[in-house]
């Protein structure tokens, strides 16, 4: 028999000692779709073509009467003594009762496992570089947008104020170029939040109690509750310590106690003090910080006024509660004597041309101003309210009374549990108290005239 040229193709039905030449030579044949041809030396390797001539080393082998093939590689990526050694391992772990296939799979698997652990790893890593980069003000800011519904307005505009940066044009009528100052957290919002510590609280606290002890004490209080909410959220809770470093007995100390305030109008003075306040050239001014003297309310709730709370039919104001969320109180013949002649510029009782939101700022600087020119240094806004309570006690009106008018909170369990006043039974208080206020200060009010008909007749 004559030996097969080199330049024919290989004899596929006989297996061969596998050369470089041997696989150059090697053809699919016309009308099938692969060929294989076998190695004398390595049982189980063969060198697949397909039709469109690529070429590959193969394991091929019996288990369990089935023909299973494992790709081993491009013939030109693995040498021939390469792909033996490989198809030997396979044939050794097949021997062993190992499918190469379920052992392929196995390690891909275990692979991708290895690239999604060190992904995880990696996002974890990205994660924790991220949150120990967040800022005290970016964390706030999440703080209160989630917190807002659950707030009053001036809970909500406190959380504003005590964080501003400040350095913007103040607005305020007569202030030049004056810029706003920052609040008293302002210095920390931008300290990463993993850094806000005692140590570094206590400084602030001691820092901020210097010049604005009252105002750094309601920013602590706000702090405090913001440290303990970021230790109740499972993504802030590792950036701060498990103890509220915001509590302090340093920090406390450092911001001082409140003082009992004492400033407040007696039925002398009434008298002097409502001249002075209608003399304030702004009537919206001046019938705001009426109505907070006449209504005993705190001064955020009458500013917050909108015209939508005012019922001229049944002669009710309701009041937007920071305790109960609203209350009704009685509106009496002077406050709406004083509502009939105000503007309707907006949706707000006290409007402002000048201010962001359209809505009356604390008028203090022209309270002052008043107080002032009447000789009562040291009233305050807050003052009109304890005025009112007080003022209440020449007439014995029942405390019960008092507190619902003011918006307090039940002092006894038959004010809690038992006693329900209508409307109705508040306005025989309410008006009797309007009534004996207005003729402590002179006033001569005819509830049938129209606005702005009133008179001043001297005290006797």
């Amino acid at each position: 028999m004559a030996r097969p040229k080199k330049s024919d193709a290989p004899d596929l039905s006989e297996p061969q000692d596998l050369t470089a030449g041997l696989i150059d030579r090697l053809t699919c044949p016309a009308g099938k779709q692969q060929v294989f041809m076998r190695d004398t030396k390595a049982p189980g390797l063969r060198v697949r073509v397909t039709a469109a001539g690529a070429k590959s080393f193969v394991f091929e082998a019996k288990l369990n009467r089935q023909t299973i093939r494992r790709t081993i590689g491009d013939v030109r990526a693995w040498t021939i003594e390469a792909a033996r050694v490989e198809a030997n391992r396979l044939r050794v772990a097949l021997d062993g009762g190992t499918d190469p296939r379920e052992l392929e799979r196995q390690q891909q698997e275990a692979a991708a496992a290895a690239i999604a652990d060190q992904a995880a790893k990696d996002a974890a890593k990205t994660q924790q570089e991220a949150a120990q980069a967040l800022t005290v003000g970016e964390v706030w800011q999440i703080y209160i947008a989630e917190r807002r519904p659950h707030w009053g307005d001036l809970h909500y505009r406190d959380h504003i104020d005590k964080a501003k940066a400040g350095g913007l044009p103040s607005g305020r009528r007569g202030g030049g170029k004056q810029l706003t100052k920052p609040g008293p957290l302002a210095a920390l919002m931008p300290l990463p939040l993993c850094d806000l510590d005692q140590a570094t609280i206590e400084a602030w606290a001691a820092k901020e109690g210097q010049t604005r002890a009252s105002s750094a004490r309601l920013a602590w209080r706000l702090l405090t509750v913001f440290l303990t909410w970021c230790a109740e959220q499972p993504a802030y809770a590792p950036l701060v310590a498990a103890k509220n470093p915001a509590k302090t007995k340093k920090a406390r100390e450092s911001l001082g106690k409140a003082g009992t305030k004492s400033d407040v109008l007696q039925r002398e003075q009434l008298a002097v003090w409502f001249a002075a306040v209608q003399q304030i050239q702004n009537p919206v001014i001046a019938a705001c910080l009426q109505m907070t003297l006449l209504t005993g309310a705190r001064p955020g709730e009458v500013l917050s006024l909108r015209w939508e709370d005012i019922n001229t039919q049944w002669k009710g104001i309701q009041i937007r509660d920071k305790i109960e969320g609203t209350r009704e109180i009685p509106a009496t013949p002077y406050m709406l004597h004083l509502l009939a002649a105000l503007p309707r510029r907006n949706e707000w009782v006290f409007p402002s041309n000048t201010s962001a939101t359209g809505c009356l700022t604390e008028p203090n600087n022209p309270h002052t101003r008043a107080c002032k020119a009447a000789g009562l240094s040291g009233l305050t806004l807050h003052g009109l309210r304890r005025s009112f309570a007080s003022l209440t006690e020449w007439l014995e009106v029942p405390a019960g009374v008092v507190a619902q008018i003011q918006g307090h909170k039940p002092s006894a369990t038959a004010e809690k549990h038992y006693k329900v006043r209508p409307l109705e039974l508040l306005r025989v208080h309410h008006e009797r108290i309007e009534r004996w206020i207005l003729e402590q200060a002179g006033i001569v009010f005819d509830a049938k005239a129209e606005p702005g008909k009133l008179r001043v007749v001297a005290v006797a």
